[in-house]
């Protein structure tokens, strides 16, 4: 089984610019995508319902974020939104479902968009609110041997390892200790297992997001903040991991590169 995560920037912009071509020649089994800012009928006029199950959590902003599921295996449920007492909110930062897999089985997948944050603003806040609420549901999707997966954009370079300039980043938004301490909490005491590193070596990189301007693509001075994380107990399903770096800065259809990851399932 193949499952890509993408930061789209942008579905309408992400297909005029190419992500149709690798689509077709990826052909993920499952498409967990981030930034899709449109109407979830906007995400069908490329993805094909014969073809795709979907699940859509739009932003209440129009234009803003934007999650979503694209699955070729059937949807037996699915939940949209963080919040406590079972009222939802960040609804376009974070949805799940649950896959109906061959051998009568379960997964679930989560597709997740992580505020940026910006330094001494309210943004930054929410951001670390919004962590609060990840981390309690992963340790619920966590418990009790249930497989599943969390992907996309976490706006956090876990190391140093994970961003080329990282000298120059020591004190910016998605290199603070107290962010990086979230994904501690993840990977250490909650046992999940971030795969693009266990299966991408040790770094530096591979980098997933590049800016727009300047010769940073071209420089490979990117970030890793682009993420598939498994449960302890889907992790050793986990056979391979790549990025999909375009072969050249013209020929990127987003500033973020899927994150490929083959599953033994």
């Amino acid at each position: 089984m193949l499952i890509a995560t993408a930061n789209v920037n942008g579905i309408r912009a992400a297909f005029r610019r190419g992500m149709g071509a690798w689509l077709d020649a990826r052909q993920p089994d499952v498409l967990l995508l981030q930034e899709t800012r449109a109407g979830e009928e906007h995400l069908r006029d490329h993805l094909d319902p014969a073809v795709w199950h979907l699940a859509h959590a739009e932003a209440e902003a129009k234009g803003r974020a934007g999650v979503a599921v694209a699955s070729r295996l059937p949807l037996s449920a699915v939940r949209v939104g963080l919040g406590p007492d079972g009222v939802p909110t960040n609804t376009g930062r974070w949805v799940e479902a649950d896959l109906e897999l061959a051998d009568g089985g379960a997964l679930t997948v989560v597709s997740t968009y992580v505020h940026s944050g910006t330094l001494d603003t309210p943004s930054m806040a929410e951001k670390y609110a919004f962590l609060e609420l990840v981390t309690a549901r992963m340790r619920e999707l966590g418990a009790d041997g249930h497989r599943a997966v969390v992907a996309g954009d976490v706006n956090i370079a876990h190391r140093s390892v994970d961003l080329k300039n990282w000298k120059g980043n020591l004190k910016a938004a998605g290199c603070l200790p107290a962010e990086r301490a979230y994904l501690d909490t993840w990977f250490d005491e909650l046992g999940w297992v971030d795969l693009g590193r266990r299966l991408g070596g040790d770094g530096p990189g591979p980098y997933t997001w590049w800016s727009w301007r300047g010769k940073a693509f071209d420089n490979d001075a990117g970030w890793r903040i682009d993420y598939q994380i498994a449960s302890p107990a889907l992790a050793p399903a986990a056979v391979r991991a790549e990025v999909d770096r375009a072969p050249s800065y013209d020929a990127r259809w987003s500033d973020h590169a899927p994150l490929v990851v083959e599953y033994a399932l």
